[in-house]
């Protein structure tokens, strides 16, 4: 390192989680999810980078955590230590809907299977943090995998650099990019 130059300190993110993605959810191309998975088995649910919402900067008007008539993310209680009381979710299990301005609606899913601890009310007030910090104050859920589990959750999602892979090779097939 030469003199005055400085090193740059990995993030809170970079340092204590590690990120895992799934692409083309439902079939949908580009609509991609980035799950941050602590050491402590807790996963972050956020959009990835390539997602059309942060790809494409769209004006968010309204996120719903509706999910139909008789669930609502918003009414997941959980107390305890063991934190009993969570909606259990499934892989596909809707979280919320984000609609943007231009009428396009984007379903956001679990990705994982595990107890719901939360969702992320502070975007249903202040929907740009999903834009401006989609990896730390604009997540949309947390959700904590089964202890017997927690080693499996990630069959099925890519890493980094297999992520990569994939939005490199949508770049370069793609006449028209997601």
């Amino acid at each position: 390192m030469e003199v005055g130059e400085q090193r740059e300190t990995p993030s809170v993110i970079d340092r204590y989680f590690t990120r895992w993605y799934k692409t083309d959810l439902k079939g949908k191309p580009c609509e991609d999810h980035c799950i941050l998975q602590h050491s402590n088995r807790i996963c972050v649910i956020t959009l990835a980078e390539s997602h059309p919402i942060l790809r494409k900067e769209k004006k968010i008007q309204s996120i719903n955590y509706q999910i139909s008539a008789g669930c609502s993310r918003l009414q997941n209680k959980v107390s305890g230590k063991s934190k009993r009381g969570g909606q259990f979710l499934t892989e596909l299990a809707p979280l919320c809907r984000i609609t943007s301005t231009d009428g396009e609606e984007y379903t956001i899913f679990s990705c994982i299977r595990g107890r719901l601890l939360e969702v992320n009310e502070d975007i249903l007030t202040r929907p740009n943090l999903l834009l401006e910090k989609p990896s730390t104050e604009g997540y949309i859920a947390v959700i904590l995998p089964k202890f017997e589990e927690s080693k499996s959750i990630t069959e099925g999602l890519l890493s980094r650099a297999e992520y990569e892979d994939v939005v490199l090779k949508r770049a370069g097939v793609n006449v028209e990019p997601c």
